[in-house]
């Protein structure tokens, strides 16, 4: 039973049913700077718990918007706009 099981992980993970979207292929040279966009954020009412550079290529959050409801965002890296967003009632 246990190897049943993981062989579902497996699968949904090699599948990339688990995976983020991908944002960008273009060179980190050219993506917004991590900390002035992180404060561009805080300014336009989000309030940031986790911050990271996604294997798509996406800044994503964990945090709370200026609703004070709960979100996930993927961020394209280049252009600053949210790529994919799930807000939790």
């Amino acid at each position: 039973m246990r190897n049943l099981l993981l062989l579902a992980v497996v699968s949904l993970y090699s599948s990339g049913v688990l995976a983020g979207p991908e944002c960008t292929t273009t060179d980190s040279a050219t993506w917004l700077d991590k900390a002035k966009f992180q404060e561009d954020l805080k300014a336009q009412g989000y309030e940031i718990k986790v911050f990271k550079v996604t294997d798509g290529n996406c800044y994503e959050i964990y945090g709370w918007n200026k609703d004070k409801k709960k979100v996930e965002i993927y961020f394209d890296p280049v252009s600053g706009k949210p790529v994919k967003e799930e807000v939790k009632e």
